[in-house]
């Protein structure tokens, strides 16, 4: 399957970014100085280290689709530490400023987004991390670093206001890597969405709304939300989330 036909006919990709990175702006600038100085949902972490978090994010989302579309470095990577620096000082921009340069990183990905050549879309670009993957999942990326961080920044964007189509997808691919890693949960079921997915030959089962199974897969919601056939606390912890994506196109430094 090629490029943007992956998402099926009719899906849009690039609009669920723009979408959901539109409400995370309006959040942001609908916050004080001091709202933006107070706690977010992470632990030592402001607001504005959250919607910092963000915006630099997005800003490495584009160094790599435009790595895609000329099969070039634009320019030099920032690194981890470059990251964690950057974070700490945009933290301490005003409410406004932050807001507009998450605008400013937005739109650039959008532009970016709108404007890849079809054929770019299938190139392997290598995540910070160490993995690769072809450049329409950074949309995917994208859409889940927005709506993540949204429910991160304690403003009252909870998980029941996920978009449905964010929370298939990210269900999908997050129970799919859980599977090949071996989680022993026996089965999850989405009751709003319909879904089911089989993990392991064996372990608790789960249900709940499709939003809540994610955010407790994602440490956002707790065990509690959910039904089991064992109690909350007997149910196994997730590991630390996002992990890398399945199929898998294989790491930076093993040639694949």
């Amino acid at each position: 399957m090629s490029g943007l036909s992956v998402f099926g006919a009719g899906m849009d990709p690039v609009g669920d970014v723009v979408r959901s990175g539109d409400r995370l702006v309006r959040a942001a600038a609908g916050l004080s100085d001091a709202g933006l100085r107070a706690p977010s949902q992470l632990p030592g972490w402001t607001r504005g280290h959250v919607l910092a978090h963000v915006v630099h994010s997005v800003d490495a989302y584009v160094w790599l689709l435009r790595l895609a579309r000329t099969g070039r470095e634009p320019g030099p990577r920032a690194d981890a530490a470059a990251l964690s620096a950057a974070v700490e000082r945009d933290a301490a921009l005003s409410a406004a400023g932050l807001a507009d340069r998450l605008r400013e990183s937005l739109d650039r990905f959008a532009a970016q987004a709108r404007t890849m050549p079809t054929t770019a879309w299938d190139r392997l670009v290598p995540a910070l991390a160490g993995w690769r993957h072809p450049a329409w999942y950074l949309l995917l990326r994208c859409l889940r670093e927005v709506e993540t961080h949204h429910v991160d920044l304690g403003t009252g964007h909870g998980t029941e206001q996920w978009p449905g189509r964010y929370v298939t997808w990210a269900l999908d691919d997050t129970l799919a890597t859980l599977r090949s890693q071996g989680f022993p949960l026996a089965s999850v079921r989405a009751v709003d969405l319909g879904r089911r997915w089989s993990v392991a030959a064996d372990g608790p089962s789960v249900a709940g709304a499709g939003h809540q199974v994610l955010g407790w897969l994602t440490g956002r919601t707790p065990a509690a939300a959910l039904t089991a056939d064992r109690p909350a606390g007997l149910l196994p912890r997730p590991p630390a989330w996002p992990q890398p994506p399945l199929p898998g196109w294989g790491r930076v430094d093993d040639g694949a």
